[in-house]
């Protein structure tokens, strides 16, 4: 695998392909490094520490005993609290401030590649998940059952019973015995119409109507 993206702060092209090829065997699922940065010390360092980040872990790398092993140390953005570099004369000291355990420190970084480093980790740090922000799943609200509307029942209201035909009949027999022309609206007849319109309306009840309508006839 190429590792031209990985020289392009002054990095050295084989220490950094060592250095990648040890740590590609230790990624997990999904995990992919983004950045390694190499120590330069003003004397000639054969093989330097390393800081490698990745868009999970830190890693800080360090040969011993000639280059025959390597010292690791390896952190997930969820144990490290905080992340600091100091400028110096020759390079930059970087620290990795973890929640527990010690500060650990790696000096004679270039001052370009620190610069770099804190970016990154402060980035990760802001978003342990992986440097990415996952949507929020939509909540799709449950719809509710339709309730079936049942129109309030209405209550059978007896209607008032009307006078038939024959009653009113009657009523204008009565009259036209009287001796009065139904045609002709005298006082009595206007009483009695406006009594059955009362009645009609149903303003007065049944017996009301024919005790007044009695009471009227026998005035003739």
């Amino acid at each position: 695998m190429s590792v031209d993206k990985f020289i392009q702060d002054g990095q050295d092209a084989k220490v950094v392909e060592r250095i990648h090829d040890k740590i590609v065997d230790m990624l997990t699922a999904g995990e992919y490094i983004q950045y390694i940065s190499l120590q330069k010390k003003p004397a000639v360092t054969l093989l330097p520490d390393s800081i490698t980040i990745s868009n999970k872990r830190i890693f800080l790398c360090e040969f011993t005993k000639l280059g025959l092993a390597t010292n690791f140390e390896i952190y997930s953005w969820n144990d490290v609290k905080d992340i600091a570099f100091k400028e110096e004369i020759f390079g930059s000291k970087v620290t990795v401030i973890p929640f527990t355990g010690e500060n650990l420190t790696i000096d004679y970084i270039p001052k370009v590649q620190a610069r770099k480093l804190y970016q990154l980790i402060k980035t990760a740090l802001e978003n342990p998940t992986g440097n990415k922000t996952e949507e929020p799943t939509p909540v799709i609200p449950t719809q509710k059952p339709i309730e079936q509307f049942n129109p309030p029942v209405q209550p059978v209201v007896d209607e008032p019973a009307t006078p038939s035909i024959r009653e009113e009949n009657k009523e204008e027999e009565i009259i036209e015995q009287s001796g009065m022309s139904v045609v002709e609206d005298d006082e009595l007849t206007q009483k009695l119409k406006k009594l059955k319109t009362l009645y009609d309306r149903q303003l007065i009840t049944q017996a009301e109507y024919e005790n007044k309508k009695s009471e009227l006839l026998s005035q003739l």
